[in-house]
């Protein structure tokens, strides 16, 4: 069965976000330890778990970020890796190698678990 992580930015005690979602508490000054584990991770993760609130930023940065430099491994990963988006209010995806997820969040990732292939990454925000 393949497994399920989750990578979100939060303090110690659980601070993740201001109350409008602002997360301009975070800085984000990686070292050579930490990016090589940020590879891991995606390495070993062929699907990312999004939600609706997260993907509209998210996949936005990352290609973004590719237009801006192509020969970066992480962004190209980061825009080449299927996305499924769970999402209760949109009726199609608007993103590129991406496709909704409409129905229970714990049948929907149970299912997804159960298909072969590698890890599943979910990056979130605190209410997917």
């Amino acid at each position: 069965m393949r497994k399920l992580k989750l990578q979100i930015q939060t303090t110690l005690d659980g601070y993740v976000a201001r109350l409008n979602g602002d997360t301009d508490w975070m800085s984000f000054t990686p070292d050579e330890e930490l990016i090589t584990f940020l590879n891991a991770v995606i390495d070993s993760s062929d699907t990312i778990l999004l939600g609706r609130k997260m993907a509209e930023g998210f996949i936005k940065h990352w290609e973004g970020a590719l237009i801006k430099n192509s020969a970066t491994p992480f962004a190209k990963q980061m825009v080449n890796t299927p996305k499924i988006v769970f999402s209760k209010t949109l009726e199609k995806s608007m993103w590129n190698n991406t496709i909704l997820a409409t129905g229970n969040l714990a049948e929907e990732i149970n299912k997804l678990k159960k298909q072969n292939g590698k890890d599943i990454i979910v990056y979130g925000g605190a209410d997917f």
